[in-house]
């Protein structure tokens, strides 16, 4: 009995770990993905016949596209080249093997290898290989163009609703790989977390030694696995959060502050980058001396007299032009934490990444103060010395 138990266990998972508006969102993807798909398909195509409109692995490529867009297998290679040839390699076999029974796995198969030869893995592909041995008279008649109208069709259109609908919502697609181990000053030094923690060579060993398909991708894991250090020394040395060590009391700016207000405040207070806020007090963006050194010219080599005249005429408008505002130079994409978070978030982001100065925002967005890396340094040392010896 207890073994039977065991063995249910295997494929019950015991606990859902899928947050409820997580699965609300998933649902409402793939019913406004299907349903669009499916609409512009039989505009497009001229037909009121839904078979030859919308293929039914369509549903099986919604439910990766709207619950797991990060996957490598839902990215929109994978969808539309997955779809499309599979689709071709299923009418080949269709039409060079008479017998269903023989033509409809060897299709399966080869679309199987043919797609890891393409790097667009597709799990619904299969599918879409045996529609196309299987799918009867109509799909035979069509022939290779089977294949595009409406395979094609279809996986370009409901690509395309995901990546309206997931960035809607607040995901990112296509998702994008972004290493966290990268070193970003492009030197030979592995970033410092991978100094004494792990490294892209200890991770790319251990998924060689686990030897399978993994449904997620290599950097999204590498960001996991730090998001675990991180949980693992906030539970050994306590909670610090980025609220606590913030400097609360921070100088930023508006979008249309000009140039040279900027400027003097940057000087003024010895700072290397200002928040830049909007009415409301959300960060909206970041400017900081490399931004004023590229917008001026000033990166470039060039003699003293030459520097000074740039930034006088920029800054000031001493040359007839109007002095830029803070608007035309700030970055636009700005990485926050919020004050509930704990300070070990911050490790990565200033080790790994090269931030110096990451806003802090409450649970409502709303700007809160600056973490610097003095600030982090600062409560590391402090924290360590309450440590039990």
């Amino acid at each position: 009995m207890h073994q039977t138990l065991n063995w249910l266990r295997a494929f019950v998972p015991q606990r859902n770990t899928v947050p409820r508006h997580e699965r609300m969102r998933a649902v409402a993807g793939a019913l406004v993905g299907l349903l669009l798909t499916a609409g512009l398909s039989m505009h497009l195509v001229g037909t009121a016949t839904l078979p030859l409109a919308l293929v039914a692995p369509m549903g099986a490529s919604a439910v990766l596209l709207f619950c797991v867009p990060a996957s490598p297998l839902a990215q929109p290679w994978s969808v539309i080249g997955g779809n499309t040839i599979s689709a071709l390699v299923g009418i080949a076999c269709a039409k060079a093997i008479g017998n269903p029974l023989l033509a409809g796995p060897l299709a399966g198969a080869l679309a199987i290898l043919v797609m890891f030869l393409l790097r667009c893995l597709h799990p619904p592909s299969g599918a879409v290989a045996l529609t196309t041995v299987l799918g009867g008279p109509a799909v035979h008649a069509a022939g290779f163009g089977f294949a595009f109208v409406p395979v094609g069709l279809n996986s370009a259109l409901i690509v395309l609703v995901a990546l309206v609908f997931n960035n809607l919502t607040g995901r990112r697609y296509p998702h994008a790989q972004q290493s966290m181990l990268k070193n970003v000053h492009a030197t030979r030094d592995p970033v410092p977390t991978a100094r004494i923690g792990f490294t892209r060579e200890d991770l790319d060993a251990a998924l060689a030694r686990y030897g399978q398909v993994l449904d997620i991708s290599r950097d999204d894991l590498e960001e996991i696995l730090l998001e675990t250090e991180a949980q693992a020394y906030g539970r050994r040395f306590g909670v610090i959060t980025c609220g606590a060590i913030m400097s609360k009391d921070a100088v930023t700016v508006r979008p249309g502050m000009p140039l040279g207000e900027a400027w003097r405040l940057l000087r003024q207070h010895g700072l290397h980058a200002l928040p830049v806020l909007d009415k409301a007090g959300r960060v909206v963006g970041v400017v900081g001396q490399n931004d004023f050194l590229h917008h001026l010219g000033l990166d470039d080599y060039q003699t003293l007299s030459e520097r000074l005249r740039g930034l006088a005429g920029h800054l000031f408008g001493l040359r007839g032009e109007r002095p830029a505002k803070v608007v035309d130079i700030m970055q636009r994409h700005v990485q926050t934490v919020g004050a509930t978070d704990p300070i070990a978030e911050l490790v990565p982001l200033m080790s790994n990444r090269g931030l110096h100065h990451i806003p802090v925002v409450d649970a409502g967005g709303i700007f809160a103060g600056v973490v610097s890396h003095s600030d982090l340094l600062a409560a590391l040392f402090e924290g360590r010395l309450t440590e039990p010896a």
